[in-house]
């Protein structure tokens, strides 16, 4: 360790600054941007936590049709294999003082330091030191990366587990060490157990193989096949094994090319496919518009001098934003899986123009250049991404803690919030985030109702059952008992 720090030291105070990034409103409840998908997360967390430990039935708090379609009775959550659950409810079974929020945001923000090494070796390994630094110091800083590092989500560990293995996959085809390859091959096997999506990077250990070897000896290298072979078995494994529980698989197919229904059309290579996806968040968003400068900038000169791995790169996001279309028009984390090549090509690209104008002028207009573009691009990006942290709903925080105190640790709660699950994260018990057909969700267990709008539905059922607690902010029902009938 003392070696590594003194042999980069830059790469520390890049770590440092990461982190410390990825700290702020680390304590905040899943209230923020995207809660819904962190809420489904961490409640699998949280039934490990209670004592249903089982990775190879993952359950959550939502009993509900709207996922899958189909009625969820025992809370079946069959996505991804729950690898960061694991990981966070064994740390908080070995301190259970601990916040799950928090340690949840912590474990993520702590994968994405290990995406952000390997993203500095690997970066340094084909295009220099200097763009390895670069490369870190985007992955640190970008308001976009430093969102959706802490996120209590599956796609930090992805992230790293995706990159360390391409990382992985060119040290083993630059010097034919095993360690290499099973590291690699093993890492690949957990980010595609987390999201399958990342079979769509397949390009870049393609070119990775072009440049390391030549072609007709790649042909004839059969543990190249078994590598590929071995890397999807697990999924697979995995995709049988869930098929057993339809009702905790949430419906997939809308995420190619499903309708847009603000659109009224199918997105792909649609103009609004294009301006959601290259305007919206990659220019916008993520780059803060200033950034885009770099993007061309390095992807060109690495064409002209036949250095394959980033065009190879940005073709595996081309493919994944078009055969995932609706999915990544639709959710902005959905652009997570690019972060890495971005930061790439921004770090290529920052030396590139900074040869041009050192030789074009001098080392100010450099210097300067360089900044300007740098911090335009940061503020204008964390003008859209502040946001994200706002707590958009604090009365959930209020209903919540008197609904956790109030009702026993085995209620069904019906929270109907349009089907929104933060706020049934908030009660801490499982149920229903969506109202309507009460008496069928009575006859399944329901036996509350929480509420923070005082709609008609609320209103009919205050009159029909006991109130429990009522403030301005929330009303608490038992839905055991009818008024009157004790009478």
């Amino acid at each position: 360790m003392k070696k590594f720090v003194k042999q980069y030291p830059i790469l520390i105070a890049i770590i440092i600054l990461a982190f410390v990034l990825r700290l702020y409103k680390i304590s905040s409840p899943i209230l923020d941007w995207h809660s819904f998908r962190q809420a489904d997360t961490a409640s699998v967390t949280r039934e490990f936590i209670k004592g249903d430990f089982n990775p190879l039935i993952p359950k959550y708090h939502d009993l509900s049709n709207i996922q899958s379609g189909v009625d969820n009775p025992e809370g079946y959550r069959m996505v991804e294999f729950p690898f960061y659950n694991i990981v966070v409810a064994l740390i908080l079974k070995s301190i259970p003082s601990l916040p799950l929020v928090t340690t949840g945001r912590i474990v993520s923000s702590l994968f994405s330091i290990g995406t952000l090494i390997s993203l500095f070796f690997l970066a340094r390994n084909y295009y220099g030191k200097k763009v390895g630094y670069f490369t870190a110091f985007f992955f640190a800083v970008l308001p976009y990366s430093v969102y959706y590092s802490r996120v209590i989500m599956p796609e930090p560990m992805m992230l790293f587990a995706s990159t360390f293995s391409i990382l992985a996959f060119s040290n083993y085809m630059k010097i034919k060490s095993t360690k290499w390859y099973w590291l690699s091959l093993f890492s690949l096997m957990i980010a595609l157990l987390l999201k399958p999506f990342v079979a769509f990077l397949a390009p870049v250990y393609l070119a990775i193989i072009l440049q390391e070897r030549q072609l007709k000896k790649a042909i004839f290298d059969f543990r190249l096949y078994v590598f590929a072979i071995l890397a999807v078995i697990p999924f697979f494994l995995w995709r049988n094994w869930i098929s057993n529980f339809p009702a905790g698989i949430p419906a997939s197919d809308w995420l190619f090319n499903g309708e847009i229904q603000i659109e009224n059309s199918k997105p792909r290579f649609r103009p609004f496919w294009f301006r959601w996806l290259f305007w919206e968040r990659i220019t916008k968003l993520i780059l803060g518009i200033a950034g885009v400068i770099l993007l061309p900038v390095s992807f060109f000169q690495q064409l002209k001098n036949k250095k394959f791995l980033i065009p190879s790169w940005w073709l595996s996001v081309l493919i994944y934003f078009s055969v995932v279309a609706t999915g990544n028009v639709r959710h902005d984390y959905y652009q997570v899986l690019i972060i890495p090549i971005i930061c790439i090509t921004l770090g290529s690209g920052i030396l590139i123009l900074d040869n041009y104008l050192y030789k074009k002028f001098n080392a100010l207009v450099s210097v300067a250049t360089i900044t300007i573009i740098v911090a335009l691009s940061l503020f204008f990006s964390y003008d859209q991404i502040n946001g994200y942290y706002n707590i958009n709903h604090p009365e959930y925080i209020l209903a919540g803690t008197a609904a956790d105190k109030l009702l026993p640790k085995d209620a069904k709660v019906i929270a109907p919030q349009y089907s929104d699950t933060s706020f049934l994260f908030q009660i801490n018990r499982k149920g229903w985030p969506l109202g309507y057909d009460i008496d069928t969700k009575i006859n399944m267990g329901a036996t509350n109702y929480v509420t923070t709008t005082m709609d008609k539905e609320a209103k009919e059922l205050e009159q029909k059952y006991i109130i429990i607690e009522k403030t301005g902010d929330y009303l608490i029902l038992d839905l055991t008992q009818e008024r009157g009938a004790n009478n």
